[in-house]
C-alpha cells in the first residue's frame, strides 16, 4: 500500500495525512479523501448496481484507477448517541434491502443445505456444552465461572432445544418453496460502519454480496445487541421492509444460538466471557419471546 500511497500523495498533495484504522485520510486544499485497500472487491461494480436501484447511501468513489487502493470522499460523522445512530442506520438498511430485492429460483437442495449447516452447528454446540457441564460437575472445587455456568445450564440447553425445534419447523415449510427472496446485503453491519452526514451512509462495502437479508440482520444484532435496544430496531425495520414468516423464523433461530464460550487459564477473563454469553442469551430470549407469544394468542 505504501508505494501506491506515495503516488496518491503526489497526485492529491495533502496538507495532512492521518491514519484511521485500516484507512488513510488525506486532507487537501480541495477537501478530504479516504484511502482504503481494494481487497479484491470491485466496489465500483457494487456502487453502480446500487445507483441503478436508486440507492446512494454510500461515499462516492473518487478514484479506483489504482492497482491496490480506492479513494473515497471523506464524510464527517455527526456525534450522536449510539441508540439514535442505530435507528438512523436501520432506515438505510431497510431501504437497501427493499430497493435491491428480487426472487430467484432455487431447488430444495438449497434449503436442505441451510438446514444441515445450522443443524450441525446446533449439534456441535449441544455436544460442547454437555461435555463442559460434565467436566464442571466433576470438579472438586468449582470456580466462580463454572458455578455461573452450571446455574444456567438448563437455560443454555433449552435455548439449543428451542433452536432445533424451530429449525425443524422452518425446514418443513421452506423445503416446499422454489423461490428465495434475496437482496444486496452489506454483510458487516455495525454502527461503526454507519456515518451520519447530510444523510445516512453505509461504509466498508468490501464484503457485500447477494443473499438473504436475514444475514444482515443477524450480523447487525450480534455486533450491537449489547449497545442498543434491538427490539425497537427490529420493529422499525419490519415496518419498512417486512420479513416473510420463514425469514423471521430463520433470523430468530440464528440469533438464538449461544456462542461457544472460550475458557482460559485466567479466571477473571472466564467470568467475563461467561457473563457476556449469558447476557447474550437472556437479551436474545427477551427479544424473541413477544413474537412467539403473539403466535400463541393467534392459535
Amino acid at each position: 500500500m505504501s508505494r501506491t500511497l506515495d503516488v496518491l500523495k503526489k497526485v492529491y498533495k495533502p496538507l495532512r495525512v492521518t491514519l484511521k484504522g485500516k484507512a488513510t485520510i488525506l486532507e487537501t486544499t480541495s477537501g478530504k479523501f479516504l484511502v482504503k485497500d481494494k481487497n479484491n472487491k470491485d466496489i465500483k461494480k457494487v456502487f453502480n448496481y446500487l445507483k441503478s436501484r436508486n440507492f446512494d447511501c454510500f461515499p462516492s468513489l473518487v478514484d479506483d484507477n489504482r492497482v491496490d487502493l480506492n479513494v473515497y470522499e471523506y464524510i464527517d460523522d455527526v456525534d450522536m448517541p449510539k441508540e439514535q445512530k442505530g435507528l438512523d442506520m436501520v432506515d438505510v438498511v431497510a431501504m437497501l434491502h427493499s430497493k435491491t430485492t428480487y426472487y430467484k429460483t432455487v431447488s430444495e437442495d438449497k434449503y436442505k443445505e441451510i438446514y444441515e449447516n445450522i443443524l450441525n452447528n446446533i449439534n456441535y454446540l449441544t455436544s460442547y456444552y454437555n461435555k463442559l457441564f460434565s467436566r464442571i460437575e466433576n470438579q472438586i472445587y468449582m470456580a466462580p465461572s463454572s458455578y455461573l455456568l452450571i446455574r444456567n445450564s438448563s437455560k443454555i440447553m433449552a435455548s439449543l432445544d428451542f433452536a432445533k425445534e424451530q429449525l425443524d419447523e422452518w425446514y418443513e415449510k421452506a423445503k416446499t418453496k422454489n423461490k428465495e427472496r434475496v437482496s444486496l446485503i452489506h454483510n458487516k453491519l455495525s454502527t461503526d460502519h454507519f456515518i451520519r452526514g447530510d444523510k445516512g451512509y453505509l461504509i466498508s462495502w468490501e464484503d457485500a454480496k447477494i443473499d438473504t437479508p436475514v444475514l444482515d440482520l443477524v450480523t447487525f444484532y450480534k455486533n450491537e445487541y449489547f449497545n442498543i435496544d434491538f427490539e425497537t430496531i427490529l420493529e422499525k425495520y419490519l415496518q419498512k421492509s417486512p420479513l416473510q414468516e420463514d425469514e423471521k423464523k430463520l433470523f430468530f433461530i440464528l440469533i438464538s444460538l449461544i456462542p461457544e464460550i472460550k475458557l482460559t487459564d485466567n479466571e477473571f477473563i472466564n467470568c467475563k466471557n461467561v457473563r457476556m454469553s449469558l447476557d447474550y442469551l437472556y437479551i436474545t430470549e427477551s427479544l424473541i419471546r413477544p413474537y412467539y407469544a403473539i403466535k400463541e394468542e393467534e392459535k
